[in-house]
């Protein structure tokens, strides 16, 4: 069921969580489908709907920094400084975990996901519940991400208790990830780009490859796909013939000779491009097309987040 994030509505998603259950909610990256971190069976309950791997491990998200202590054992210095910066928001953080998180939340590792949402429904929900929501994206298991709650109902439907509508998502891409070991490392790009995090900590490690076994979401070879084959090309790359025949997915400029063409920014706004990417990839796979082919995007700021996910969601390599 649909709703709106009335008080009443908020109320009853934050008992359904509270009770073991699963709703989906808006964040400012990507609607996530959570239920309470703190509970074995309810975070398994996750899993079986995205029907998700165990081995890859949930964000937790919490309200407050009380909560941020129930799920770490220990919060050094740099995670103060980037909390301080980009708290709340879309960053995540990966910190040593307390013996309150279960084990199928972390996928066994001894590191726990967590970030503090900005969005105001996801806030209101956390609090209401009173617990740490593990949400990942409301999409089955390498799926597109949703970032309306139309897409969370066609996808995974019946199989989520409650789904709070607060319209289109902010920024459209998952948070970016950041491990804090000995040398703060970034595990995945996302919705704060990699120049902001720099501001704040100088040069970073950077782990973004593909992993089979990963440490955090997001970090699979194949992820982010839709049904319809994905490939990444230029425009000029593809011939006239096949171009009658398949969809592309430009960024600023609509090329000719496509049976159909979305858009991410008619003026090169790569914020505007990452918050339209899913919904115009959701557009062009209820099509019925033969491929969808997708320009590549500048890999500075948000457009490394951007190649990220069509380079995971891709059937053939990038351009």
């Amino acid at each position: 069921m649909v709703v709106p994030p009335t008080p009443e509505n908020l109320e009853r998603a934050a008992q359904i969580i509270r009770s073991g259950g699963l709703v989906a909610f808006p964040t400012e990256t990507v609607y996530g489908l959570g239920a309470n971190a703190l509970d074995a069976r309810a975070a398994a309950r996750i899993f079986e709907a995205k029907q998700r791997p165990s081995f890859d491990p949930l964000i937790v998200h919490v309200a407050d920094r009380g909560m941020l202590q129930k799920v770490v054992r220990e919060i050094p210095a740099v995670a103060e400084q980037l909390m301080e910066r980009f708290w709340p928001g879309p960053l995540t953080l990966v910190l040593p975990k307390s013996e309150q998180v279960p084990g199928i939340v972390t996928s066994g590792l001894p590191t726990v996901a967590v970030r503090m949402p900005a969005h105001p429904v996801a806030q209101a929900l956390i609090r209401q519940a009173g617990v740490p929501v593990a949400a990942p994206s409301a999409n089955p298991f390498g799926y597109l991400s949703p970032t309306r709650a139309e897409h969370v109902l066609r996808t995974l439907g019946e199989r989520v208790d409650l789904i709070l509508d607060g319209g289109r998502t902010e920024f459209g891409v998952e948070s970016t990830i950041v491990l804090l070991a000995e040398k703060p490392t970034v595990l995945r790009y996302g919705a704060v780009a990699l120049e902001e995090l720099e501001k704040v900590l100088g040069a970073l490690e950077l782990q973004v490859g593909e992993r089979e076994k990963p440490l955090v979401p997001g970090q699979l070879p194949q992820h982010y796909a839709p049904h319809t084959p994905i490939r990444i090309a230029p425009p000029e790359d593809i011939p006239p013939l096949l171009r009658k025949r398949v969809g592309y997915l430009a960024f600023q400029e609509v090329p000719k000779g496509f049976k159909v063409v979305k858009v991410l920014s008619p003026t090169g706004s790569l914020l505007e491009a990452a918050a339209h990417l899913f919904e115009a990839l959701h557009q062009l796979d209820r099509l019925g097309l033969e491929a969808i082919y997708a320009e590549p995007i500048p890999e500075v700021g948000l457009g490394r987040a951007i190649m990220d996910r069509l380079r995971r969601a891709s059937s053939a390599p990038a351009g």
